[in-house]
């Protein structure tokens, strides 16, 4: 490093993009950043994956007689606590979206690492409203940052959102959540997904509707399979077997 880059890091410090805190210099930090992004040494600490057999459950928190597709699986290898439940809404509500490339980063580097396969990674849309107001749709930045580490392709358009529906957050009981959400996407037209093997990608899961509604509408259009996979969330009961 030269005598310039190191006075300038000793006068003017680097902050944690998620907390604030003095970051650790980035040459000591072994996980690969994206531009512009520093962590300090508790967020760096605090990014261990839950062990391989909670990381698979039904993607519906409670599940109900007459669902289409019951078995439908969630992927979600990190809790929403920590690290992530600080960096989740500074990604989305502070526009510091290199969080999401670096949460992509991260679920691209489990699903290698759990050997899950498939021919597309789909991201779950927003409304055109709430991209306005965001500027970014996180879901795509996690969708396209993962795909870069598993080697298969992102497509952005794939769906869309139909239904401009509230916050899922700002829903109280789980049935609203659910009513909140039926119908709302659709495939855009011109794409053909018949027999693909499909990952959908949320940045959070908690009661497992979103995803479970834009999956509906995947496997309505012809696809072969659909692996709902969000980064983490504040769900720990497992199936009685991993998928």
């Amino acid at each position: 490093m030269s005598i310039i880059r190191r006075a300038m890091d000793v006068m003017l410090p680097q902050r944690c993009t998620v907390c604030s805190s003095l970051a650790v210099p980035r040459e000591e930090v072994i996980t690969r950043l994206p531009d512009g992004m520093a962590l300090c040494f508790d967020c760096m600490s605090d990014l261990a994956p839950m062990p391989e057999d909670k990381r698979w459950m039904l993607c519906l928190s409670e599940p109900y007689s007459g669902d289409p597709i019951p078995s439908l699986t969630l992927y979600m290898p990190f809790k929403y606590d920590g690290f992530f439940s600080r960096a989740v809404p500074a990604m989305k509500f502070q526009g510091k979206s290199q969080i999401a490339e670096f949460m992509g980063m991260l679920l691209g580097n489990m699903l290698k690492e759990d050997s899950v396969e498939a021919d597309l990674i789909v991201s779950v849309p927003l409304s055109e409203e709430r991209l306005r107001e965001r500027g970014y749709n996180q879901a795509e930045l996690i969708a396209s940052a993962a795909s870069k580490v598993v080697g298969i392709p992102a497509a952005r358009d794939v769906l869309m959102r139909v239904k401009d529906t509230e916050r899922q957050t700002s829903l109280a009981d789980k049935a609203g959540r659910g009513s909140n959400v039926d119908r709302a996407f659709m495939v855009r037209e011109g794409w053909d997904i018949a027999d693909v093997r499909i990952i959908l990608i949320d940045d959070v899961a908690t009661t497992g509707h979103t995803l479970h509604s834009a999956a509906e509408t995947l496997f309505a259009a012809g696809a072969r399979n659909v692996l709902c996979c969000a980064v983490c969330g504040n769900r720990y009961s497992t199936n009685d077997e991993v998928f």
